[in-house]
């Protein structure tokens, strides 16, 4: 494998980000839309025990180097499950069974429990991305067959990427997700003016509930976030998955909030809830990123459920700021149909497929469009009940 100026690249495989300089991996991450491919993000992940073996999340980070510079890299997990993908592949593990085929250990590249679609490999701009793409997958392609692994994927792929990685053999698979576009809006009343007479009632009910019940709400960004907003949001984060027990999403630890603090705030923004009866702690909370003119929903809990506490802290809150802001997209995060009700739009996202079992890779690439094409009419049927004024639908 050599470049035209004959020299050579050299492939190795990482077990851990702080074996990485984190300024040679920045400089090809930081360059790109998303902010979760980020050294501090990553790294965090692994150093809070969030993403470690222990908890089926070996990393197997593939990097390509020039002499002593990083060129290229891909954040990669050896998998012994499929929790905390966000894509929820058990039926190919349940053919893969009745096969007599071994699903696990896989080959998984993404941000880890991270449900947002950006990921790709990370090129240097100055280089052939062709040509290093190719070598890549070839690496990976030797290294699955290698220790039998069952097939390598690619979750929440950046969408331009997605479509030339379909060129290297891999099977796209349809997902519907939820985004929030900013048509230029100068106020929240504008935003308010999409909607049909009854859902803007609504919604201007839901936001005045909090001013009832005594509460306000405040948004916090880089240094001004105060340093005990990031355990207290683990403590909320770990109540709102209890209420679910075994269907909870618990992934990361109270050292990756603490963390954040750190290296991360300056991507941060929190909405947080007080009541006017003691202002000195949140009663609620949510956690956003931020990157360039794009807002990301994390992660939000509460001490005491009150009504409409949520959709203001995670939906309103975050959109009225966005417009204040410039910010032209917003992702609110996994699942919820009630989103469609607060003027997200259904939308599709990807992830990429490619299995070493000659047998289960027919039957993906057999019935994938299929599955799709099902995938897709839940995403119109979704956006047909969008509360918009009609002509706004057509």
């Amino acid at each position: 494998m050599a470049k035209q100026n004959s020299i050579p690249y050299e492939i190795s495989w990482v077990q851990q980000l702080s074996g990485i300089n984190r300024d040679a991996w920045d400089g090809l991450a930081k360059p790109l839309s998303t902010p979760f491919l980020e050294w501090d993000w990553l790294h965090l992940m692994e150093k809070s025990g969030s993403a470690t073996v222990k908890t089926g999340w070996l990393p197997h980070h593939l990097t390509v180097w020039s002499g002593k510079n990083l060129v290229a890299a891909a954040p990669m997990y050896v998998k012994g499950h499929s929790a905390g993908e966000f894509v929820f592949d058990h039926v190919w593990a349940d053919i893969a069974g009745r096969m007599g085929i071994k699903y696990y250990p896989k080959l998984v590249g993404m941000s880890p429990f991270t449900p947002m679609s950006g990921y790709r490999f990370l090129i240097a701009v100055e280089e052939n991305e062709q040509e290093l793409t190719a070598i890549m997958v070839a690496e990976i392609d030797r290294l699955c067959r290698h220790y039998n692994m069952s097939g390598c994927s690619f979750l929440f792929a950046d969408p331009r990427w997605y479509r030339r990685m379909l060129n290297h053999g891999f099977s796209g698979w349809r997902h519907q997700s939820y985004t929030w576009k900013n048509q230029g809006y100068k106020t929240f009343d504008d935003y308010l003016g999409i909607f049909n007479s009854n859902q803007r009632r609504n919604i201007k009910r839901e936001r005045n509930t909090l001013e009832k019940h005594g509460i306000f709400l405040k948004t916090f960004t880089g240094r001004s976030i105060p340093r005990t907003f990031f355990p207290l949001m683990y403590s909320y984060y770990e109540r709102t998955n209890d209420k679910f027990g075994p269907w909870g999403c618990k992934y990361l630890t109270k050292s990756f909030f603490e963390g954040l603090y750190h290296r991360y705030g300056h991507r941060l923004l929190f909405v947080a809830a007080f009541n006017n009866n003691d202002p000195s702690s949140p009663i609620g909370m949510s956690l956003l990123v931020t990157k360039g003119k794009q807002l990301y929903g994390r992660y939000w809990g509460c001490a005491e459920q009150v009504s409409s506490l949520h959709f203001n802290t995670c939906y309103y809150a975050p959109i009225e700021w966005a417009i204040a802001n410039g910010i032209h997209g917003f992702d609110p995060g996994a699942g919820g149909a009630h989103k469609i009700r607060r003027g997200f739009t259904a939308v599709s996202n990807h992830s990429l497929h490619r299995f070493y079992d000659h047998g289960l890779q027919r039957i993906m690439k057999t019935h994938i469009d299929e599955i799709n094409r099902l995938e897709q009419e839940q995403i119109d049927t979704l956006n047909n009940a969008l509360p918009f004024a009609q002509h706004l639908k057509n």
